[in-house]
């Protein structure tokens, strides 16, 4: 099942859950697969943060966000995959801005540009990565030179 997107429109989602974990013990490839895992299950955030536990012992703190119907596959997939002993889930709200998706022309090709729009007003844009990093590879230039380009263009 592939990742459900939220409304292109600006909203706020009431139906969010936060889940986190203490691991140690716990080999760093696994960490990656985890977080595959989970975002495969529909989760909309994974992160990690290195902590420190009792005695000093180093671990890593893992904290999703997802839609409260997703958690019994988030706590499947935790308690199965990693060496957590609980979860701790708490209810939050989030507050989305409406997308926007434009292409923008370069010497090398469109990149397409997200925009994130508050009351009406854009106040975040980003370029897509993965398209700036095919070009970037493609014609041998720095990756940050695609950036600049796709900045200048949409000026």
């Amino acid at each position: 099942m592939g990742k459900q997107l939220p409304p292109p429109n600006e909203h706020t989602d009431n139906e969010m859950v936060k889940m986190e974990v203490n691991l140690d013990d716990m080999p760093g490839e696994w960490l990656g697969y985890v977080m595959d895992l989970l975002f495969e299950q529909g989760a909309n955030d994974v992160y990690y943060t290195p902590i420190y536990m009792k005695k000093n012992r180093p671990g890593t703190l893992l904290q999703l966000l997802c839609s409260d119907h997703k958690i019994d596959e988030m706590k499947n997939i935790l308690f199965r995959e990693t060496t957590t002993l609980g979860i701790r889930y708490y209810p939050l709200s989030v507050h989305r801005l409406e997308r926007e998706f434009v292409s923008v022309q370069t010497e090398w090709g469109p990149v397409t540009v997200k925009k994130g729009i508050y009351g009406g007003d854009v106040v975040q844009w980003a370029p897509e990565y993965e398209e700036c990093k095919h070009i970037a590879s493609t014609h041998g230039i720095p990756l940050k030179s695609v950036y600049d380009a796709v900045r200048k263009a949409e000026v």
